[in-house]
């Protein structure tokens, strides 16, 4: 089947190329600039299901003079013709105007003569004009069905409702609301039905390419859900032993912890991006992600730990034994304290299997270290807040991710969900240990808290 051809067009930086990124999901598509004229020339992109093109999309320059372009073609006109729309404007683009002064808009109804529809992409943000409404009389004598797009409806101060009133005046009653910077999650899937009821013969199709799209949105959510529950049972999972030794002793072997579960962090962040189509600089990165202010601080600080509303461990805030201090400043790591008294005075020890172990382990003359539930708390939060941003955000936001936080008291107070207290006893459950290896049950858990993080995303 011959591909739908849409001619994506109107006035000058009103988010047409942005319309096209967020559509192919691709922040490298065309030019987006806060200055006037970005797209100069014609540029083409295809929407596919199936291996098959659904959709070519053709990106065209700004208008930018329409009130003297629809003199122009008003003046061509002579006593008593009657030539349609589409004839008026063939002849204005044989004329000379068309190749000089008009060279731009030219390209614009070139393409849309050459399409089967065309997006007419408003900003809200601006009023209703008189030069705009020239723009749409312009488009309209085309002879195409036209969509207009309602972009930047998020703005509070937008005019949305005069737009919509005098898009039907003008005979345009069927409107769409989409934001290229922040779309809805169903934005996609409303701009292809729209086109649907609007054009039959390319109905099926645009159902197909819907259906598609969702598959994999569904798909990349529950591929990204399993990367973050594959991190945390990492983190929950590893574990350091060290022999025993005072306090100074450990401050290298916890460094080296702390370094390892950053990286950790930095790797599952870049393969969310690649999930979500973005670039790396579409977070900032200063050894650390960072999303806002809640990002600034490094993950193993109080202050961050402070800042997302998540408490201390008591063992680390609480007691009288040496070491508590020194746990606290150097970033939430359980270990064992001075003595097996002191330990259990200050409530350092994690409870379940790994008690009885380390217990032994002092014994031993050896000490287990392992990150604090605090930690796993955060880490949950980071990750679960950026990927609620990666599906809210469309591909041509230039601004650095801005997060605003879904609920997340369960992670904050909650329970640890009991895939993680199980990964306390299994070293062997984590690719940080020596002794990983993958296993039936691992991945279960995996499974099971990617079901979690998959719920949270549609709550939210």
């Amino acid at each position: 089947m011959t591909p739908l051809k849409l001619a994506v067009v109107g006035h000058t930086n009103t988010g047409k190329t942005s319309l096209l990124r967020t559509l192919t999901h691709d922040t490298g598509f065309g030019e987006v600039s806060a200055r006037p004229s970005a797209t100069r020339h014609v540029e083409g992109a295809r929407l596919m299901a199936e291996d098959e093109a659904i959709i070519e999309l053709y990106d065209t320059p700004g208008l930018e003079d329409a009130m003297s372009l629809l003199d122009v073609i008003e003046s061509q006109s002579l006593p008593n013709e009657r030539l349609d729309g589409p004839a008026r404007i063939t002849r204005f683009l044989a004329s000379p105007e068309a190749h000089t002064r008009f060279e731009q808009e030219s390209k614009v109804l070139r393409q849309l003569l050459a399409s089967d529809a065309g997006l007419v992409v408003i900003d809200v943000r601006d009023p209703v004009l008189a030069k705009y409404r020239d723009e749409l009389s312009i488009l309209a004598a085309c002879g195409k069905p036209l969509l207009p797009v309602l972009n930047f409806i998020q703005s509070a101060d937008n005019h949305a409702e005069a737009w919509r009133t005098s898009l039907a005046r003008l005979g345009l009653h069927s409107v769409i609301g989409f934001d290229t910077v922040t779309p809805e999650i169903d934005g996609e899937q409303r701009l292809f039905a729209k086109l649907a009821l609007m054009l039959d013969a390319h109905a099926p199709a645009l159902q197909r390419l819907i259906q598609a799209r969702q598959v994999e949105a569904d798909e990349r959510s529950q591929a990204a859900a399993q990367r973050i529950a594959a991190l945390l049972l990492d983190v929950a999972a590893y574990r350091v032993s060290v022999p025993n030794a005072d306090e100074d002793s450990l401050r290298v072997p916890i460094e080296q912890m702390r370094d390892k579960v950053r990286q950790h962090e930095v790797a599952c962040v870049h393969e969310l991006l690649r999930l979500y189509r973005f670039r790396p600089d579409d977070v900032q990165l200063s050894g650390l992600p960072m999303l806002d202010g809640r990002w600034d601080n490094d993950l193993f600080s109080a202050e961050a730990l402070s800042q997302m509303g998540i408490r201390l461990s008591q063992g680390l805030v609480a007691g009288a034994v040496a070491g508590i201090s020194v746990d606290l400043v150097l970033g939430g790591l359980t270990l064992g304290a001075a003595t097996l008294a002191g330990a259990l005075a200050g409530g350092l020890w994690q409870l379940g299997n790994l008690y009885g172990e380390r217990v032994l382990g002092k014994l031993r003359g050896y000490r287990t270290l392992t990150v604090d539930d605090s930690i796993l708390r955060l880490l949950a939060l980071r990750q679960s807040w950026l990927l609620h941003a990666l599906q809210q955000r469309g591909h041509a936001a230039m601004q650095a991710i801005q997060l605003d936080s879904p609920a997340a008291k369960t992670w904050r107070e909650g329970t640890l969900p009991d895939g993680l207290k199980k990964a306390r006893s299994h070293a062997e459950w984590s690719v940080m240990n020596t002794e990983f290896h993958t296993s039936e049950a691992r991945e279960q858990q995996v499974q099971t808290l990617a079901e979690l993080f998959v719920r949270e995303s549609v709550e939210s």
